[in-house]
């Protein structure tokens, strides 16, 4: 179960977190309106294929888009694109598809995190399922996933 093993990881470095259960949401946008966060606070995690084939995770608010090409040069690639499920679909055991959370040290994967969420003194994110949502501080979001922070979020 994907939530356990978030909770463990969460707990093995002491960081307080509130484990919300909803009923199924979709979309990152579902998710924060069914559970009453605020878009800019909810991180959706997107996974995204660079030039080389190196998969990594793009985290940005629900409110906002990835604009592939900032992320591209943020992360020092000549391009970047969406990946498709069977690109990483044995990587997340566990996990349903679109509920991945942002930490990449939990799948040996770079995580790079747009500059506005990271602002927010609070951070929610899907929890492995479409049903459980992990809010923390932001602060301990960022020490512990410790992505590379830049701008590549754009409006919907």
């Amino acid at each position: 179960m994907p939530v356990k093993k978030l909770q463990e990881f969460l707990d093995e470095h002491q960081i307080r977190y509130v484990i919300i259960n909803h009923s199924p949401a979709y979309t990152a946008r579902e998710t924060a309106a069914s559970t009453l966060i605020p878009r800019r606070e909810f991180a959706k995690t997107v996974l995204v294929k660079l030039a080389d084939q190196q998969l990594v995770m793009a985290v940005v608010p629900a409110s906002r888009h990835v604009d592939l090409n900032a992320l591209a040069d943020a992360a020092g690639a000549d391009a970047a694109c969406l990946a498709d499920e069977e690109d990483f679909e044995a990587l997340f055991p566990g996990c349903e598809p679109g509920a991945v959370p942002p930490f990449g040290k939990l799948y040996d994967m770079p995580v790079y995190a747009d500059r506005e969420l990271m602002a927010e003194d609070d951070l929610a994110f899907n929890a492995g399922t479409h049903t459980q949502v992990v809010r923390l501080s932001g602060r301990d979001y960022l020490t512990l996933a410790e992505p590379q922070v830049g701008d590549f979020a754009v409006r919907e």
